[in-house]
């Protein structure tokens, strides 16, 4: 991206395209001058300024003119008309148009600089928010899927099918499955990629709280409320609100949401006023919402305007084909990030990785590799540098004491799942909804598992 600004001049005056052309080339800028508002609009459609300054009152086509050009080909492109006093009104009205500001004649040179320098800054701003943006949208797209297997395959494909729709999407799947980075795809490919992506964590407050999160106060709402706050869903007006961890939410915010859904429109805590809210929608949850539905926790009304769109995404253990590309993709990440150069991971430590259970599913993976990039002195990531997270401990354990009990890590996935549920139902003395919950699974499931593996107290 060039540092030196592109400036067109247009007046059909040679004094003032002199003394704005040797102001500008003063500040280190490039200069173009235009002697009439036809030759101007040329130059801009062929290229492209960071700033076009031109005089309301020009031959052949006015100042207004060339704004409307210059908006056409570059909407982002500021521009500041230049004006006599007695046409200072018509420069008002050419700013409702989408010029920046107006310039007035005999110039204040203080002033001009003032102006031209708000100007400037307001072009590197567009010029930065468009470079991250396109960074986001390339970071966010769904070539950038990484896996083979056929159930994340289908995940994103739907979701690249619902991304322009505008739909609600409910994304159902284990902690750290990706469902952010989904709804962020989702958000950054469709048609309101410009507007802002507003996360709520809806798990993480109380429900007081939360409704002040998502709708917003007014003044005096509570205690501590010393001025009036805007929700989430303001913020995220023309944009997306990602409501993650919906299932936690409280019946009576439930009902509230609800009503999002429903009419596009909501009170703020402590407030009489409607407001009226365009934002799409989209919802995570890890829990299970038909069952929350059956025990009253959850309404069903509200699921059903959530469930428009479900996509699921599985969790590590069922996509194992996925764990060396994942691997791969994250040595690659935190090389740059650490400046080393590792070149990979040994064939042991990749069968360690395929036969780990991974609670944590990808987001553990990945805390897995930078932690071994980051500690390794080898040239690849070896066994002895691999530490995976034990529910018996808040500390990461090394692979020998973590991956299975049993004296060899290269066991059986079905070996590897039974051990797994066996330790963490003794740990629980078999209390079947905790051992579900540390699990990520129901008990419904879980007790399948038990079947499954002829799991009893006494095993």
């Amino acid at each position: 991206m060039p540092t030196r600004k592109h400036i067109l001049v247009v007046d059909d005056e040679p004094a003032y395209r002199k003394i704005l052309s040797e102001l500008l080339e003063g500040i280190d800028c490039a200069v173009d001058v235009a002697a009439d508002g036809e030759q101007a609009i040329k130059m801009a459609s062929s290229s492209e300024y960071d700033l076009v300054i031109t005089d309301l009152s020009l031959p052949k086509m006015n100042g207004t003119q060339v704004l409307a050009a210059v908006k056409r080909a570059h909407p982002d492109t500021p521009v500041l008309l230049v004006t006599g006093y007695a046409a200072v009104d018509t420069a008002i009205e050419a700013m409702k148009l989408g010029a920046y500001d107006y310039i007035a004649k005999p110039f204040n040179i203080d002033h001009i600089e003032m102006v031209i320098g708000r100007a400037l800054e307001r072009s590197r701003l567009i010029d930065e928010n468009n470079y991250l943006r396109g960074e986001l949208l390339e970071k966010y797209g769904f070539d950038n899927i990484i896996g083979e297997n056929p159930e994340i395959q289908k995940a994103y494909v739907l979701a690249a099918q619902v991304a322009q729709t505008g739909a609600t999407v409910l994304i159902l799947g284990e902690t750290g499955t990706g469902k952010e980075f989904l709804a962020r795809s989702i958000h950054y490919q469709s048609k309101r990629s410009n507007g802002p992506f507003v996360k709520v964590n809806c798990a993480a407050l109380t429900e007081t709280l939360l409704e002040s999160e998502l709708f917003g106060h007014e003044k005096g709402a509570f205690t501590g409320a010393i001025a009036r706050r805007i929700g989430r869903f303001e913020m995220a007006e023309g944009g997306s609100v990602f409501l993650d961890e919906i299932g936690d939410v409280s019946p009576a915010t439930q009902l509230k949401l609800l009503r999002v859904l429903q009419e596009k429109q909501f009170e703020r805590v402590g407030g009489s006023e409607t407001q009226h809210v365009d934002t799409r929608i989209i919802a995570a949850t890890n829990r299970d919402l038909a069952k929350a539905i059956k025990e009253k926790t959850f309404r069903e009304d509200l699921f059903y305007r959530l469930n428009v769109i479900t996509i699921g995404l599985p969790p590590l253990r069922e996509r194992k084909e996925d764990v060396r590309v994942l691997a791969e993709h994250f040595i690659s990440k935190y090389n740059v990030e650490t400046g080393k150069q590792i070149g990979g991971i040994s064939d042991d430590a990749l069968q360690a990785l395929e036969a780990y259970h991974w609670p944590g599913n990808i987001r553990e993976l990945e805390n897995c590799i930078e932690r071994a990039v980051i500690l390794t002195n080898n040239d690849i990531i070896t066994p002895q540098d691999l530490y995976f997270f034990s529910h018996e401990s808040s500390v990461p354990a090394p692979l020998t004491a973590s991956v299975s009990q049993s004296a060899s890590p290269l066991c059986s996935m079905k070996d590897m799942e039974k051990d797994h549920i066996q330790r963490v139902l003794s740990a629980c003395e078999w209390h079947m909804s905790k051992a579900a919950e540390i699990l990520e699974i129901d008990r419904k499931t879980l007790r399948n598992k038990i079947r499954e593996f002829g799991l009893d107290k006494g095993h």
